[in-house]
């Protein structure tokens, strides 16, 4: 796993066509943009049913139409 330091207004790029983007961070809560192709599925990991690499398989799909999802996380990040 390779872990990061980021601060808000700070992206990473996750090969040619994802971008990460930290919006916010509000005490222990921090708000991620995500810009990706359609055809990449991001979902939180607290959805993806357990014993499967499937996301798919939860019956749930929480991508935003187009390329510009923001998603927030309750996970305390290691921010520096």
């Amino acid at each position: 796993m390779l872990v990061l330091s980021r601060k808000e207004g700070e992206k990473l790029v996750i090969g040619d066509n994802i971008e990460l983007e930290v919006v916010r961070i509000a005490g222990n809560r921090v708000t991620l943009g995500i810009v990706a192709p359609t055809d990449v599925k991001v979902l939180r990991a607290e959805l993806k049913p357990n014993g499967t690499n499937d996301p798919n398989s939860s019956g749930r799909n929480d991508q935003l139409p187009g390329r510009n999802r923001v998603a927030e996380s309750g996970t305390r990040w290691p921010l520096g």
